[in-house]
């Protein structure tokens, strides 16, 4: 959990009870009772009244609330398009994703604002996604997550069809298409893959691990610029 999330999850469980104890809450988040207490001096030294005190309990004064999420009109706009691109270019579960996450963050927006979200007219057409393309991103996404060397079939643009083990290592939309960017073990060298040309993949049961030269971040570097 990032620590922005956990000092969020503190204030949800203060609000929940009267008193909770450093204890009841590091189980809560399954952190240490110092990180709690850490976090709770955190809260306080930026203006959440929190009473109470280590080996004893806390508690949050009453009238204290979070601010209504507050965004301006063109983060919006932004937000609606993004989700829209997503909905639209990426597989299914992100698609889900990004609805669920404009849908919560709709329902905490003033209602002038809530009326921006609705009536967005930023579109993003997704008819010219290839099945196989769609299809393919979830699995792409597990193996980079999981670091796992996958197996490609892949046809090249004179349509000669080759067979890779690489490290996946991103994910790339170019508007229109989808790559991925991996390290090829048949070339000893940074590759990209277009997803409406790879015929077959499989995430083998190898794991790799981040050597240097040949992560991500390395890729950034080798093409002169950073993530």
């Amino acid at each position: 959990m990032r620590r922005a999330d956990r000092l969020f999850q503190v204030i949800q469980l203060l609000r929940r009870r009267h008193v909770l104890t450093a204890a009841t809450i590091a189980e809560q988040l399954e952190v240490s009772e110092r990180t709690v207490y850490r976090d709770i001096a955190d809260l306080v030294r930026s203006g959440v009244p929190i009473a109470g005190e280590a080996g004893v309990g806390y508690t949050l004064r009453r009238g204290f609330d979070l601010p209504p999420l507050m965004f301006t009109e063109e983060e919006i706009e932004a937000l609606v398009l993004g989700t829209r691109v997503v909905s639209s270019w990426a597989d299914e579960a992100l698609a889900r994703a990004a609805e669920s996450a404009l849908a919560r963050i709709e329902a905490a927006l003033p209602d002038r604002l809530k009326a921006r979200l609705i009536d967005s007219r930023l579109f993003a057409p997704g008819f010219h996604v290839p099945q196989g393309v769609a299809a393919a991103l979830p699995d792409l996404r597990h193996a980079i997550d999981e670091r796992r060397l996958t197996r490609l079939d892949y046809v090249d643009m004179k349509g000669a069809r080759t067979d890779r083990i690489v490290r996946p290592l991103g994910l790339f939309f170019w508007g229109n298409k989808w790559s991925l960017t991996a390290w090829c073990e048949l070339r000893e060298d940074f590759r990209d893959f277009r997803l409406d040309r790879i015929a077959g993949m499989e995430a083998l049961e190898t794991r790799f691990e981040a050597e240097p030269g040949k992560t991500i971040e390395d890729f950034f570097a080798s093409r002169g610029h950073e993530e």
